[in-house]
C-alpha cells in the first residue's frame, strides 16, 4: 500500500506509543516457559510479537486475550513438541529467541520464516548453542533453523557482534544448563532479558561487561510493559527538526541501553527533557518532550552506534535538515536488518534530492533540503516509518510504498503522525 505524506510545519501534542516490541516478545516466551499465569498489559498486537504468540501455542501454550491483556498460562520448563514447522514470520527475535529456548527441550523442531527473514544470519546463534550441547543445522547459516535439544551444559561466551538476541538465546538456554552460563559483551547491549529474567525469579548475575544465569524455574508474575522508545523516536526525531515543534511521549521505556536516541538528539542541539516516573516490571518508565529547533550535524560511531541502532534511519533523515555533515560509522549489522538499511536509506534519500554517501559500515549525511517524490520502504517497518518522516520535512509530498510495514512495529503510526502535524496522511 501506497501512502502519501505532506509537509508539515509543526508537530505538537502528547501522546502514547505502543508497547515495547522487545519487551512484548520476552514476557510472552518466559510466561511459556514459567510455573502459573502471566498476565501482560499493554503487550505490542503487532505482526512480529504475533509471530512470536503463533510459534508459543505450536509448542503447546495456552495463550488468550483478556480485557485487552495477553494471558499467558505457563507450562513450565518443558514445551510441547510441535506437529509442524514453526513460523516466525518476518522476526528475527522470535526466531533466534526461541532457539534457545528449544535448545533445553526433549525433542527437536524447526523454525522458518518470510522471504526477508530466510536472508538473516543465524550461524551466528547456531554457534554457542552447538557449544552448550544442543543440535544445531542451518541451511547455509540462514533459515531453517532445527535444533535438537539436548543435555546442556554452561558456558562463557563471547559474542563477535554486539547482538541482544545472541546474548538472550544463550541465557535462556542458560535457564536448562548445568553449571553457570555466562555472556561477556564488548559493547553493551540491550538487557531485557536480564531485567525480566529477574522479575521471573530467575538466577541473574549482572557485573560490568558481563551477565549469567544458572538453570533454574520461573515463576509467573504480572507483567506491565512501557512504550516503546524506538517507535516514539520517530516522531520525537521530527519534532526536534521542525522549528515550533513540542511532543510530549508518555509511559515510554527509559531503559539506558535503549535511550541513546536521545543522547543523539541532544548532541545535534535539541531541547530534550526527560522525567522518570515510575518501574514497570524491571524497566524504568517516564516522559519525554523534545521541542523543535535547529540542528547539526553529529557523528554516531563505536558504542553509541550500537544503542541507536534501530533508531539510525530516521536519525539520518532528520540529519538532512540539520546544519553541517552527519557521520554514522559501526553500523554494518543495518545490512542484514529486514532490508540492508544503509543501502536502501542512502538511495532513497539521493532519490529525493538529499546527500548521502554509502559506506561499508555506515553513512554520511550532508544539511540539505529534501524534494518531494516516491521512494521504496522495502518493505521494512523502520525503513516505511523514516522515509515517512522525510515527507514532514520535504518541500513536496513524498509516496512511501510498501507503507503497510508498519504494522510490524507501530499500529496506528499514520494515526498517529497526522494527528500531530495535521498535515496530509493518505494512502
Amino acid at each position: 500500500m501506497d501512502v502519501t505524506v505532506e509537509p508539515a510545519r509543526t508537530l505538537r501534542g502528547t501522546i502514547t506509543v505502543p508497547g515495547d516490541k522487545s519487551i512484548s516478545h520476552r514476557a510472552a516466551m518466559l510466561g511459556t516457559i514459567a510455573r502459573g499465569t502471566t498476565v501482560i498489559s499493554n503487550f505490542l498486537w503487532a505482526d512480529d510479537c504475533r509471530s512470536t504468540l503463533s510459534c508459543l501455542r505450536a509448542l503447546g501454550a495456552e495463550i488468550l486475550e483478556r480485557d485487552g491483556s495477553l494471558v499467558v498460562h505457563g507450562r513450565g520448563p518443558r514445551l510441547q513438541e510441535p506437529a509442524g514447522v514453526l513460523d516466525a514470520g518476518n522476526s528475527g527475535t522470535t526466531a533466534r529467541l526461541l532457539s534457545g529456548i528449544l535448545a533445553g527441550q526433549p525433542f527437536a523442531a524447526e523454525i522458518t520464516g518470510d522471504e526477508s527473514l530466510r536472508t538473516r544470519p543465524m550461524e551466528r546463534v547456531a554457534e554457542p548453542l552447538r557449544a552448550m550441547g544442543a543440535g544445531v543445522d542451518t541451511r547455509g547459516g540462514r533459515l531453517p533453523l532445527r535444533v535438537r535439544g539436548g543435555s546442556l551444559q554452561g558456558i562463557t561466551y563471547a559474542p563477535p557482534v554486539p547482538s541482544a538476541q545472541v546474548k538472550s538465546a544463550v541465557l535462556l538456554a542458560g535457564l536448562f544448563a548445568g553449571g553457570e552460563t555466562t555472556v561477556i559483551e564488548q559493547v553493551p547491549t540491550r538487557d531485557h532479558t536480564e531485567r525480566m529474567l529477574e522479575v521471573f525469579g530467575a538466577p541473574v548475575t549482572a557485573r560490568p561487561g558481563q551477565v549469567s544465569v544458572r538453570r533454574s524455574p520461573l515463576q509467573a508474575v504480572p507483567v506491565s510493559i512501557p512504550g516503546d522508545i524506538s517507535s516514539a523516536a520517530f516522531v520525537l526525531a521530527a519534532a526536534a527538526v521542525l522549528p515550533g515543534s513540542e511532543v510530549t511521549v508518555t509511559e515510554v521505556g527509559l531503559n539506558p541501553t535503549r535511550t541513546g536516541v536521545l543522547d543523539v538528539l541532544r548532541a545535534m542541539g535539541a531541547d530534550v527533557t526527560v522525567r522518570q516516573d515510575d518501574v514497570w516490571s524491571g524497566e524504568p518508565v517516564g516522559t519525554i518532550t523534545v521541542r523543535g529547533g535547529e540542528l547539526r550535524g553529529t557523528s554516531i560511531t563505536g558504542s553509541l552506534t550500537a544503542r541507536v541502532l534501530d533508531e539510525l534511519p530516521v536519525l539520518c533523515v532528520v540529519a538532512t535538515a540539520a546544519a553541517g555533515t552527519t557521520e554514522v560509522a559501526d553500523a554494518a549489522e543495518l545490512r542484514v536488518k529486514e532490508s540492508d538499511r544503509i543501502g536502501a536509506l542512502a538511495e532513497a534519500l539521493r532519490s529525493l534530492g538529499g546527500e548521502a554517501e554509502e559506506r561499508p559500515d555506515g553513512l554520511i549525511v550532508y544539511g540539505s533540503r529534501l524534494r518531494g517524490g516516491r521512494v521504496s520502504s522495502r518493505g521494512d517497518h523502520r525503513l516505511a516509518m523514516a522515509l515517512a518522516i522525510a515527507g514532514l520535512l520535504a518541500s513536496g509530498p513524498v509516496i512511501v510504498d510498501a507503507s503497510e510495514a508498519v504494522e510490524v512495529s507501530f499500529p496506528g503510526f499514520f494515526r498517529t503522525l497526522a494527528a500531530l502535524t495535521g498535515a496530509g496522511v493518505s494512502g
